[in-house]
């Protein structure tokens, strides 16, 4: 990709984040689902780890191979014209070279944000030590920073979503690490397993700063979620996890009936080439 028009979707991502209104991210995993959700009329796709992962055959949680991960996302990024952020996970190292290295291939793939998150495999450390996860926010802005591309630093929170310390300390060490890594050069917040509106308005009242959610089934409407102030909902491997079920239903209906009655409706197969003749500039 053009360094220039890679720099110029960059800096349209991070206008996106001036909520209000608020940016709807749709997570997809491959080309496909990528160009169908641009399609649809958003301004913007996130990857998702997980389906990223099982597109190529492996489980999520950095086990998907790091090459082919910055290829699928490559494979991502020049099928569509809008603004791709990519869920590196934690980053795919401990080394903060390493990690350095690893935001360079995701941007040199096309990627104008990330997804950096702070929980660990480890069941006896499942959150990284806060200075740690903030030398690693940094590293990953430094080099974004000497690429001259802007991206955009989705700093995932695991507080919540890994049960750290009692319940009725994880908003204020959630608050504190999120300070820290918007000081580090984050541009966004991401807490995740945070579901209580009431605690997501008031992080957005002591943040000031753009706060990503997750919009799952059961969630309140985006309206809702624009009131209280959240600039930033994604999808998760929601859409994933709802294509796979539908893949299963017609294996069952194929295998239990013989009939192929379960494979219609279907997007007529000139229509999706048309979707994939117009080349992103």
């Amino acid at each position: 990709m053009n360094t220039e028009r890679q720099k110029q979707l960059a800096q349209t991502f991070r206008r996106m984040h001036e909520a209000p209104p608020i940016l709807l991210l749709p997570n997809a995993w491959d080309a496909m689902s990528a160009r169908a959700f641009e399609a649809e009329g958003f301004n913007a796709i996130a990857t998702t780890s997980g389906g990223v992962a099982w597109a190529l055959g492996y489980p999520d949680g950095e086990k998907a191979p790091w090459r082919e991960v910055v290829s699928a996302t490559e494979r991502v990024a020049r099928t569509v014209r809008v603004p791709v952020t990519a869920d590196i996970e934690g980053g795919y190292s401990d080394s903060l070279d390493q990690l350095a290295d690893n935001v360079e291939d995701i941007i040199r793939a096309g990627a104008v944000g990330i997804n950096l998150e702070d929980g660990r495999s480890d069941h006896d450390h499942p959150i990284r030590r806060l200075e740690d996860a903030v030398d690693r926010i940094r590293a990953a802005r430094d080099r974004a920073n000497t690429l001259g591309v802007p991206v955009v630093i989705n700093a995932r929170v695991d507080v919540y979503q890994k049960h750290i310390g009692e319940e009725t300390s994880r908003f204020e060490e959630t608050l504190r690490r999120a300070r820290a890594y918007l000081a580090a050069g984050a541009d966004c917040v991401f807490p995740i397993g945070l579901s209580d509106l009431n605690v997501i308005a008031n992080l957005v009242t002591a943040l000031k700063a753009p706060i990503n959610v997750v919009g799952r089934n059961g969630m309140p409407p985006i309206a809702t979620l624009e009131k209280i102030g959240v600039a930033r909902v994604s999808t998760a491997s929601g859409p994933a996890l709802a294509v796979l079920a539908f893949v299963q239903k017609i294996g069952r209906a194929l295998r239990r009936d013989g009939t192929f009655d379960v494979l219609a409706p279907q997007t007529p197969r000139a229509d999706t080439q048309k979707l994939f003749a117009a080349r992103p500039d």
